[in-house]
């Protein structure tokens, strides 16, 4: 069994030597189901680069001997694209208040060790000494129940998020569209999750 990695935060420009792993990262882990995602190193990079120009972001590193294994990230939801924030907006949302989760991507050998929950703890705790959002969230992309392409037995993070506090928004949902494993580029449905600290603490 691979040794428990380290855990190490980085925001703002901090995060640009990081930049390049966490693309590797993120092509390994979202080929697999649910995104069954290709890209390219330079596009993904691109992509996280958003994330240093926001002095508020963090990523969440796990390391293994120096090698990124698992990263999640988060950044203001303003600082993010119009594509993620035109939900909350059309929801009539505060974007200042929010505080976006991206991507929590981990290779498979180091699954079922409590780092999903260090992901989320980390995130959160950077996001709430801010001081100033009220919500967390994210977004999952949407695959049909009897889609023959998801693999036997797997189980789905639903029940994980919502131990979290996290609940399904089904009325606020983003399209993006990504080359697909076999498919080429496929337009997806992603649908909204989201924390509300204001009301945790009422």
């Amino acid at each position: 069994m691979p040794a428990t990695p380290e855990i190490r935060l980085c925001r703002g420009a901090d995060i640009v030597p990081w930049l390049d792993d966490v693309a590797r990262l993120r092509l390994a882990v979202f080929r697999d189901w649910p995104y069954l995602y290709e890209g390219d190193v330079a596009y993904e990079r691109d992509y996280l680069a958003a994330y240093s120009h926001s002095p508020d972001s963090v990523f969440v590193l796990a390391l293994d001997a120096g090698r990124v294994v698992g990263a999640s990230t988060g950044l203001p939801l303003a600082d993010d694209g119009e594509a993620f924030s035109a939900p909350f907006r059309a929801a009539g949302m505060p974007v200042e208040q929010v505080f976006y989760f991206g991507e929590s991507v981990l290779l498979p050998a180091y699954r079922g060790r409590g780092l999903g929950h260090a992901f989320f703890d980390r995130r959160e705790t950077h996001a709430r000494a801010l001081g100033r959002f009220r919500w967390t969230a994210f977004c999952a992309v949407d695959r049909a129940d009897d889609d023959p392409r998801r693999p036997e037995g797997h189980r789905g993070n639903d029940a994980f998020w919502r131990k979290r506090g996290y609940v399904r928004q089904p009325g606020m949902a983003m399209r993006l569209a990504w080359n697909e494993a076999g498919r080429g580029e496929v337009e997806n449905a992603l649908t909204f999750w989201l924390r509300d600290w204001k009301e945790e603490a009422a």
